[in-house]
């Protein structure tokens, strides 16, 4: 009884002490400057060009290049060897974040998105690209997974553009891979409702359910 009566004191004494230790005042950093954080080196990202790209990308390479040159302020070029876009910051680059979003906004490109709709990766911070496959969510092989992929599209791409109208955002089939564009919310709205389509699910039930879900989204903006 003794001994527990001592462990018991000890152990309030070190409940006391982590109290004191708790309580001590965190340490407060001021922001850092974007000239601090911007570094004397010149940064280098390349993305590479899938072959069934090469002619959208020499047929639009004016579009692609007007918004990174003159409103990012990056060096940009096509290497013919190695088959890549190659992104290099300049002396004029003010933005740390600039590398990234032309790096995304020509990886867009390159999935099959519309240049109109990459554009809004050059000029909003908050949107995002994201990929998955079919076989992520449900392993079907032959007509099966023909008829996910047709659940997913709808008669005349009816399905899919309804999918994007209300949670606005931009989708790519291509053939088992699906790219989502858009904000992290309504990107995961999207998402759900393919999944269940894939799953099974009739399109009149996922409507109705993303409907509800968008509803409530707005109304909590």
């Amino acid at each position: 009884a003794v001994v527990s009566t001592q462990s018991g004191h000890y152990g309030r004494a070190e409940e006391m002490e982590l109290d004191e230790e708790v309580s001590v005042k965190k340490p407060s950093f001021p922001p850092i400057s974007r000239e601090k954080l911007k570094s004397d080196k010149t940064e280098l990202r390349k993305v590479p060009i899938p072959p069934h790209r090469y002619t959208p990308l020499k047929e639009s390479w004016m579009k692609l290049y007007t918004p990174i040159v003159e409103q990012l302020k990056l060096q940009v070029r096509f290497n013919v060897k190695t088959r890549t876009v190659e992104l290099k910051t300049s002396a004029e680059t003010a933005d740390v974040g600039s590398l990234q979003k032309a790096a995304d906004f020509i990886k867009a490109f390159t999935l099959g998105f519309d240049i109109d709709d990459c554009l809004a990766l050059v000029r909003l911070d908050d949107l995002f690209l994201e990929t998955f496959e079919i076989s992520d969510v449900k392993t079907l092989k032959g007509d099966h997974l023909a008829r996910a992929i047709g659940r997913i599209a709808g008669k005349g791409g009816r399905t899919k553009f309804t999918i994007e109208n209300v949670t606005k955002t931009r989708i790519v089939l291509a053939d088992s891979k699906i790219h989502i564009l858009g904000s992290f919310q309504n990107m995961r709205i999207a998402r759900t409702a393919i999944c269940n389509l894939i799953l099974g699910s009739p399109p009149a039930k996922v409507y109705g359910k993303m409907r509800t879900v968008a509803s409530r989204m707005s109304e909590r903006f």
